[in-house]
This record gives C-alpha cells, sequence and structure tokens, in this order.
C-alpha cells in the first residue's frame, strides 16, 4: 500500500514563494510507485491541499485531514518544506507531534532553538563551537551607536534574529548606516542580531540522517558576486557554489567534525545546512538552517549529488526516517 505524504509549503514569512519552489520540487520528485504525494499549502489566509488540477480543498486543522467530493485524506506523513514560520521555529513540529503524525523535520524544540540564531550560538559555546563577536537589541530598546561600534567594530552585519534567505540583512561600513540597517532588521522580527565582520572563506555543511546514520555532506564553499551571500546571490544566480569546497584537509576535517558535534549534541534529526566562515583555519558558526532550501539551485541537493544521493533518494529517505521514529 502507497504511503500519503503530505509536503506542507509556503508559510508567513518572507521566505514564502521560496517554500513553494521547493515543496513543488518535492513533489515532483518523490517516487509516485511508494507514495501518494499532496502538496499543502499552509498560509496565513488559508490551509489548502492543492490538486492536481489546481483546485483547492480547505485541510481540517482539528486532525490534518481534508475532504475532497470524491474521498477523505488521512496522512502517514508529513514531509516540511516550509522555510520560515511556522515550519522552521517549531509551531508545525509541536502541532504534529500532539496529533500524533510523523514528520520529517527536528522536533519542535531544536527548531524553535536553531530558528533563533541568538539562542542556538549561545547554547553551542559551551561545546567549543565558536561564533562572531555580537550584540542583541530588541524592539523598543535603545540604541546606543557609540556602545554597539564597540562591541562588533566596523563593518558588521546586521541581522534579524529570527528570519532567513538574508531577509533584514545589512552589511554596515559607516556609523550613519547603522540606524537604518537596525529599521531594516527590525521589519523582518522583533529581536535583532548586530554581528562582527569576519574576513575569511565562507562554507556551508550539510547534515542529514540518511539510512539511519548521521551523514555530513560535501562542504559548499560560497563566493558571492554581492558584498555577501544576500538574497540575490541565494537565489538570483549572483554566487558560485563551489562543491566540494577548495578549503585545505585539515579545514574540512574542523569543520565536519564541529557540524556534526552541533547536530548530535542538539539531537537533531532530518536535515540541517549550517554556515561558517574560517578565520584561518578556525571555522566561526553563522546559523544553522532546519528546513534548507530544497530548489534545484539550492545547497543541500547539490551537496547530496556531490555525495551520490539523487534528489529522489533524499527525500525517500527522508520519510522513511520520520516514519521509523519512535516518538
Amino acid at each position: 500500500m502507497k504511503i500519503n505524504v503530505a509536503i506542507i509549503m509556503g508559510g508567513y514569512s518572507s521566505e514564502y514563494k521560496i517554500s513553494l519552489i521547493s515543496g513543488q520540487v518535492v513533489y515532483d520528485h518523490l517516487n509516485k510507485e511508494k507514495f501518494n504525494a499532496f502538496k499543502i499549502h499552509i498560509l496565513k489566509e488559508k490551509w489548502v491541499y492543492v490538486d492536481e488540477n489546481d483546485r483547492e480543498h480547505p485541510v481540517n486543522k482539528d486532525d490534518f485531514s481534508v475532504d475532497t467530493p470524491t474521498e477523505s485524506i488521512k496522512f502517514d506523513c508529513v514531509f516540511n518544506a516550509i522555510h520560515g514560520s511556522p515550519g522552521e521555529d517549531g509551531l508545525m513540529q509541536a502541532y504534529f507531534e500532539l496529533l500524533g503524525i510523523k514528520q520529517t523535520s527536528c522536533d519542535y524544540y531544536q527548531a524553535s532553538l536553531t530558528f533563533n540564531k541568538r539562542d542556538l550560538l549561545s547554547v553551542l559555546k559551551p561545546y567549543g563551537i565558536k561564533s562572531a563577536a555580537s550584540y542583541y537589541l530588541n524592539l523598543g530598546d535603545e540604541i546606543r551607536e557609540d556602545e554597539i561600534i564597540a562591541a562588533v567594530g566596523l563593518p558588521c552585519f546586521v541581522k534579524a534574529n529570527k528570519a532567513g534567505s538574508s531577509f533584514g540583512i545589512s552589511k554596515v561600513y559607516e556609523k550613519e548606516a547603522l540606524a537604518k540597517a537596525i529599521e531594516k532588521a527590525f521589519a523582518e522580527d522583533n529581536e535583532i542580531i548586530i554581528e562582527a565582520f569576519l574576513n575569511g572563506t565562507e562554507v556551508s555543511v550539510g547534515v542529514i540522517k540518511y539510512q539511519g546514520q548521521t551523514k555530513v555532506l560535501p562542504i559548499t564553499e560560497i563566493v558571492s558576486e554581492n558584498d555577501f551571500f544576500d538574497y540575490a546571490a541565494k537565489y538570483e544566480g549572483k554566487s558560485q557554489e563551489i562543491t566540494p569546497a577548495r578549503i585545505s584537509d585539515q579545514q574540512a576535517l574542523r569543520v565536519t567534525n564541529i557540524a556534526k558535534l552541533a547536530y548530535e549534541r542538539l539531537k537533531m534529526r532530518g536535515f540541517s545546512r549550517s554556515e561558517f566562515i574560517f578565520v584561518e583555519d578556525e571555522p566561526y558558526m553563522l546559523e544553522m538552517n532546519t528546513t534548507p532550501g530544497l530548489t534545484t539551485e539550492s545547497i543541500l541537493p547539490q551537496q547530496a549529488q556531490a555525495a551520490g544521493i539523487s534528489m529522489s533518494e533524499l527525500f525517500e529517505s527522508a520519510i522513511w526516517e520520520a516514519l521509523e521514529q519512535n516518538n
């Protein structure tokens, strides 16, 4: 009997359009001989199943089922392709745990923690995982520009604390540009993190559960044509993503071990993609994404391909891993 898989996509954040693309890619690559795949759009204004004729059928939020004119659909597993809230911040994970429905991403606590850049880096610090000098602001706080610059220096990065795809991020070179960058970040989130600029090689490291084992994928080097790895660099071809990264064996071993350590210490499941910058031979973590992009241009699928794992195999493995979870 085929397994019913709900592919949730969309979300409530600025990343919803990217998520819809990721979800469609998952739908296109799932083996239809093994899985009945259903596209579920999770949007602020509606939760709907979109059928093969683009007709919309409401999702019953009481039990996450769908009734169509011809059938009543219940799901064996949920494939989470939502970037940002509510798919990457723990809300959907907690909802499915309450309903007893298996899902492919990490648990709700890990999702909430990793979605909060400030908290994630603080939790990993005792394990020896380094990060840039930083300064925190919450909406309504007094903005002491001289104090910020004394803490992180110039240039620096101003980031929304809980946002992805580089929404709300600015690189600031001068004190006069700081206030505008802070305003931009607060448009995405009510918490921001301001970090020192790290001058070095940027890499992305994918870690997944694959065939029952924690697997670190080949490392990707990020070379942006823009001033940093912003939205245009990520999604509009304004960067080179080189897999495997052009780093030394020593650097590769170091960052591989750190990415795996973070994944295992946080008791992660599913996919993750962590970003680092090398300062000499030491990797500094920037963030961890638990619902990374899954488009054909996205980094994690590129890394999987370099490891000899097709997109179909990557997605199928995530479903089997979810179904085999005991809780």
